[in-house]
């Protein structure tokens, strides 16, 4: 029997995931909210379908996996929003669901090491949305017994999601603010935890997705420029440095990330367990 999983807002990681399915027989329908992205998705194997405006009733029908990578905003969670009670008559079918969140849960611990009993007190509005995001799916959960699946990931890059264009063009910044760190994750590791986790389910449990190395934003900048073999950027300090609204509230939490619970639940072992192999692997991509 096929198994179809049908992801809500398929994205960057979704798309991940559906390149380790679809070999494996699975059949993939993503949701976009345009035509251009839905003829992407087509082209990597999967279905598509407008949403919201299409009905997507047919392929809830039909699902027997939900992953959904939606964010949402000030209304709430778009998936549960318009289509809440269609997912609660598909439930009895559903084999797994998987929500993907954030580290932003979490706030800020001044460099200080979370997990995922971690109490959540998120410092931004992006957090706080995420926090009242997990909840209402949880809600969903204990109401009809969906098996939830919570994915907090930490920064993502990978393909066409690393430094390197910006090091290259000489846009490139080195903020440093002390004591600041971030923790990250290689899009093929995110991908191979989903599969893990939708291989081996146990509803209820969350799950961070990061590398085991949490470090400065500045580091990763010049290890880029490094293996470009051009000028490190100089450095900035944050107190003086001209930036965004948006890009200043990225530096209002740091924290270190422990990712124990992938290892020891899912059997995981990450592709790329630092930023160092990640960007390497990203610059061979690129040169091949």
């Amino acid at each position: 029997m096929t198994q179809t999983l049908l992801s809500f807002g398929h994205g960057y990681s979704a798309r991940a995931l559906a390149r380790l399915l679809i070999p494996q027989g699975w059949r993939v329908i993503g949701t976009t909210r345009s035509e251009e992205k839905a003829a992407e998705i087509r082209a990597g194997g999967a279905e598509a379908l407008i949403w919201p405006g299409e009905d997507i009733s047919g392929a809830l029908a039909e699902a027997s996996h939900l992953l959904i990578s939606a964010a949402p905003g000030a209304e709430g969670d778009p998936v549960l929003a318009a289509s809440r009670d269609q997912i609660a008559a598909a439930a009895p079918k559903i084999e797994w669901a998987g929500y993907l969140s954030t580290t932003g849960v979490y706030g800020d611990h001044d460099g200080g090491w979370v997990d995922e009993e971690t109490p959540l007190t998120p410092s931004t509005r992006r957090g706080k949305l995420r926090v009242e995001a997990e909840a209402a799916w949880r809600d969903l959960s204990n109401e009809i017994g969906l098996p939830l699946h919570i994915f907090r990931l930490a920064g993502i890059y990978g393909p066409g999601r690393g430094p390197f264009a910006k090091v290259r063009a000489g846009t490139a910044r080195r903020i440093v603010k002390p004591g600041q760190v971030f923790s990250r994750i290689h899009v093929e590791d995110i991908a191979q935890v989903l599969a893990a986790s939708i291989a081996r389910p146990n509803p209820g449990v969350a799950y961070n997705l990061c590398d085991d190395d949490p470090a400065p934003p500045e580091d990763v900048i010049a290890y880029a420029a490094e293996l470009l073999g051009v000028p490190v950027p100089p450095t900035e300090d944050f107190e003086t440095a001209e930036m965004t609204p948006m890009a200043r509230s990225f530096y209002a939490e740091s924290k270190r990330v422990r990712n124990d619970r992938i290892k020891d639940e899912l059997g995981v072992r990450l592709i790329y367990p630092d930023y160092r192999a990640g960007l390497r692997a990203l610059l061979e991509l690129e040169n091949d």
